[in-house]
């Protein structure tokens, strides 16, 4: 009998209508590959609460993307309701959000990550900032490139708004190529170069067909692309990452390989690069939705 498959998507965070096309593509992959598959735009915690008693799924596929859906929130409501769900837990889930956290645990281990400081938006704006321009302003927990500033000089200033409570992160702009690293069940295998046409990464250049070049492989010399993996399959492993992650990195013979942030739950819409990745080493976008699901775990009550 065919598992039943709840995937989740939709949600609170500014990546929902992202998080909805991811879950689309996972339903019409999962359906391929065979399992009984519920597609479920997340919009109530009640509402959620009633569909998953009628449903009583086997697995959730959480197809969520930013908060509430990669910063432990749901994943500590599905261990407590002990429903087995994809991607990471709620320690890796909470702990890689958190930007800031990830950089210190990232330094512990030896990982190269920007100079930076974290204050709240308030507290920028009162004292500013001991880090050289250009810097890049991002808020502590948030994906997709959401957020993010590059100031050059002071007029970039202007273009900046956040909530005065917002914890944001002030980190020395790195040069150079943007690189990313998909670790599959504790596994890194190629490093992809992302050449957009924006200036720079951002969601726009995420999500829009055609604004950004992915070369597979990278570009790039045999000892960087080591160190990415490296970094990478090291970062899974010290968070506690399950399934699927992805570090984004910059390099430049300078600064050497320098990690700016994990995906716990990385996109998986047509553009994305983890199912780009995983198809570059042989496995199909329907194997590695249909592998999450076999390797989907909850928190166990002992």
């Amino acid at each position: 009998m065919a598992k039943k498959v709840l995937v989740l998507a939709g949600g609170f965070s500014a990546e929902r209508e992202v998080s909805l096309v991811t879950g689309k593509c996972v339903c019409e992959a999962l359906k391929k590959a065979g399992y009984e598959v519920i597609f479920y735009d997340w919009r109530n915690g009640f509402d959620l609460v009633e569909v998953l008693k009628k449903e009583r799924p086997d697995v959730v596929f959480n197809a969520l993307h930013g908060n509430w859906g990669e910063d432990g929130e749901i994943q500590g409501f599905l261990d407590v309701l002990q429903i087995p769900y994809t991607h990471s837990g709620l320690r890796a889930s909470v702990l890689g959000m958190d930007k800031f956290l990830t950089k210190e645990l990232a330094q512990l281990n030896n990982i190269k990550v920007p100079q930076g400081e974290k204050k709240t938006f308030a507290e920028f704006k009162l004292y500013g900032t001991q880090v050289p321009m250009p810097y890049v302003l991002k808020p502590v927990s948030d994906g997709s490139s959401v957020g993010v500033y590059i100031i050059r000089k002071t007029q970039d200033l202007a273009q900046v708004s956040y909530e005065d409570d917002r914890e944001i992160l002030v980190e020395k702009f790195i040069d150079g190529q943007e690189l990313t690293c998909m670790v599959l069940e504790g596994k890194a295998y190629v490093v992809t170069e992302l050449r957009a046409s924006d200036d720079f990464y951002d969601y726009h250049a995420k999500y829009t067909d055609g604004v950004t070049k992915h070369i597979l492989p990278a570009e790039i010399p045999a000892e960087v692309a080591d160190c990415c993996k490296n970094y990478a399959e090291k970062l899974h492993r010290v968070l506690g990452c399950s399934g699927v992650s992805r570090c984004d990195f910059r390099y430049n013979p300078k600064d050497g390989v320098v990690l700016l942030e994990i995906n716990t739950a990385p996109g998986m819409t047509n553009l994305s690069l983890v199912p780009e990745q995983a198809k570059y080493i042989g496995t199909s976008y329907e194997q590695l939705c249909a592998g999450l699901v076999e390797a989907a775990t909850c928190r166990k009550i002992v």
